[in-house]
């Protein structure tokens, strides 16, 4: 009974960081990580392209002060 005790204290603490291990293991044996990145890249590629048209003028302003500093 001491080791189920133990057992479900340990999955009650870690069954986050197990279930992320197990679905992280998926995804590189199958090869959706590269679905994945993918889509993370697009993603950031949207809300870049998003953020520097609502925010033109600042954007100019950053981009040339930070090429000035050089």
């Amino acid at each position: 009974m001491e080791h189920s005790n133990n057992f479900k204290e340990f999955w009650a603490q870690y069954k986050g960081a197990i279930i992320g291990a197990i679905v992280a293991l998926i995804l590189i044996w199958s090869g959706l990580y590269r679905l994945c990145i993918t889509l993370i890249v697009i993603i950031v590629g949207i809300y870049l392209g998003n953020y520097v048209q609502k925010n033109k003028e600042n954007v100019k302003d950053n981009l040339k002060n930070f090429i000035d500093k050089f």
